[in-house]
C-alpha cells in the first residue's frame, strides 16, 4: 500500500505559512507501515490540483489531500475531487446543521457561505471526526482512494488517526504493529551520538529487532528515535522499552526528555518530584524561559517568577548586584542569587551576557554566562552559542535549563 500526499495552497508554494502538515503525516504513515514515496504542495488553481491529484493517483493506492475544504473562493478540493471522480455534489443537510450549531455554540451567527462545507462528492463519505466547520472526506476512485482532510492542523490529526491511519491499515492488510520512541538530548553533535551508538546500531541491523535514527531538532536538540515492528502494542513496547535502557546507558546524561516532553516540561517534573521552586533573572533571554515553562500546566507550582529585561536593564539594587556590570561571570552568580531571595525560591537561574568582543575583556559573539544559585552555592558555566541573536537566546534558554538539570542530576547521585 502506497500513500502520497498533496498539500494545497498558494500560501504554502510563497512559503507564507511552512507545511507541517505534510512532515507530521509522512512520519504517522511510516509508523502506520504504510509507504510514503512523494509529496507535492499545489495552489489554489483547479487545473493544477486536478493534475497534482490524478498524477498522484497513478503512483499511489490512496492520496491524502490537505488544505481547500474551508468556506472561500479559493476552497476548491471539493471541485478537484469532483472533477476526478466524474462526478457532482450533494449539499448533506444534516452537516449543514452541525456547522450551524458549531457557530451557535461559540456565540456567532454563521454566514451562508459556511454552507459549502456540507457539500460532498457523490459516492463520497464523510470522515466521522469533525473537530471544526470543515468535515473530512473518503472519496473512492476505482480500486484506489482519495482522503481529503482540512488544513488545520488539530482538525487534521483528529482525522488521521480517528479514521485514515485504521482505514489504511485495513486495506493494506496490516496486521503488526509500528511503535517509536523519542529520546531527546542536549549536549553532543549528531556525530557525537552516532559514533556513541554505532555498535549498537550495527547490533541492530543484524538482529532486525529494532532501528535507530537521528534527527535534528534546532533549539529543542538532538532526537533519537527508536521503533519497533511486532505483533501487537504490548510485544512493541516491551521491545522499546527493553532498547530504551541500553541506549541510555550508552548516551548517559545528555537524554533529558522522552517523547512529547521538553527540557522545561521534564525539569519542571524534576523540581515539583524534590519539593523545590525556581526564579528567573533573563537579562539574555528575556523572557522566554518565562514564556515556555508557564505555558506547562501546574508550573505555578514550581517556579516562582521571573525578571526579565535587556542587557544591563535590570535595575542592579533589585537583585543586589551594588551597581556591578552585568556582563561577566559574577554578574550571572550574582543575579541568580539575588533573584532567588527576591522571590523566596529554593533555587535561582540567571542568564548574563559577555562583554562584546570590541569591549575591554571582550569575547566572542554568542558567549553567554549561565548562573545557578542552589543550596549555599552559587556557580557558573561559559557557552558560546551559534547564530544570529534571536537563536542565542533561544540556545541560552535550553542550556541554562539543561545546567540546572545536569546540576541536580549530580545533586541527587551525591544525596544518594
Amino acid at each position: 500500500m502506497r500513500c502520497e500526499v498533496v498539500a494545497v495552497g498558494t500560501e504554502l508554494l510563497l512559503g507564507q505559512i511552512v507545511d507541517t502538515n505534510s512532515s507530521w503525516i509522512g512520519e504517522q504513515l511510516a509508523l502506520a507501515g504504510i509507504d510514503s514515496h512523494f509529496q507535492t504542495k499545489v495552489g489554489d488553481n483547479l487545473g493544477r490540483m486536478v493534475e497534482s491529484i490524478r498524477l498522484a493517483l497513478e503512483r499511489s493506492d490512496a492520496v491524502i489531500t490537505c488544505g481547500g475544504l474551508g468556506p472561500t473562493q479559493d476552497d476548491i478540493t471539493r471541485e478537484a475531487i469532483c472533477e476526478i471522480m466524474g462526478v457532482s455534489m450533494t449539499r448533506m443537510p444534516e452537516i449543514g446543521d452541525k456547522i450551524r450549531a458549531m457557530f451557535e455554540s461559540r456565540g456567532r451567527v454563521m454566514t451562508e457561505n459556511n454552507l459549502q462545507q456540507a457539500d460532498v462528492p457523490d459516492g463520497a463519505t464523510t470522515i466521522a471526526e469533525m473537530p471544526g466547520t470543515a468535515p473530512g472526506l473518503v472519496c473512492p476512485v476505482g480500486d484506489k482512494v482519495i482522503y481529503a482532510v482540512p488544513g488545520v492542523p488539530f482538525e487534521m490529526r483528529i482525522m488521521m488517526q480517528g479514521t485514515i491511519l485504521p482505514d489504511l491499515q485495513r486495506r493494506a492488510g496490516v496486521t503488526a504493529v509500528i511503535k517509536s520512541r523519542v529520546l531527546k538530548t542536549w549536549g553532543h553533535t549528531e556525530s557525537g551520538l552516532a559514533e556513541l551508538l554505532a555498535g549498537r546500531i550495527d547490533e541492530l541491523d543484524r538482529t532486525g529487532k529494532a532501528t535507530i535514527a537521528f534527527q535534528a531538532s534546532g533549539i529543542e536538540g538532538l532526537k533519537v528515535r527508536i521503533t519497533a515492528k511486532a505483533a501487537n502494542e504490548g510485544a512493541a513496547q516491551a521491545v522499546l522499552a527493553a532498547e530504551e535502557v541500553l541506549v541510555r546507558a550508552l548516551l548517559g546524561d545528555v537524554v533529558f526528555a522522552t517523547d512529547d516532553q521538553s527540557m522545561e516540561s521534564a525539569l519542571l517534573d524534576t523540581l515539583r518530584a524534590e519539593g523545590l521552586t525556581l526564579a528567573v533573572a533573563e537579562a539574555v533571554t528575556g523572557g522566554l524561559i518565562a514564556s515556555r515553562m508557564t505555558g506547562i500546566d501546574g508550573a505555578g507550582e514550581v517556579l516562582r517568577g521571573t525578571v526579565a529585561a535587556a542587557p544591563d536593564g535590570i535595575p542592579a539594587d533589585l537583585l543586589g548586584l551594588d551597581g556591578a556590570s552585568q556582563t561577566s561571570p559574577e554578574a550571572a552568580m550574582a543575579m541568580a542569587d539575588g533573584i532567588r531571595r527576591l522571590l523566596g525560591a529554593d533555587i535561582g537561574i540567571a542568564t548574563a551576557w559577555a562583554p562584546a568582543p570590541d569591549a575591554p575583556g571582550g569575547q566572542r559573539k554568542g558567549t553567554v554566562y549561565l548562573g545557578l544559585a542552589l543550596d549555599d552555592q552559587t556557580m557558573t558555566e561559559e557557552v558560546r552559542l551559534p547564530g544570529d541573536r534571536q537563536r542565542i537566546r533561544q540556545y541560552a534558554v535550553i542550556s541554562l535549563l539543561n545546567y540546572l538539570r545536569k546540576t541536580l542530576a549530580r545533586r541527587t547521585v551525591k544525596a544518594a
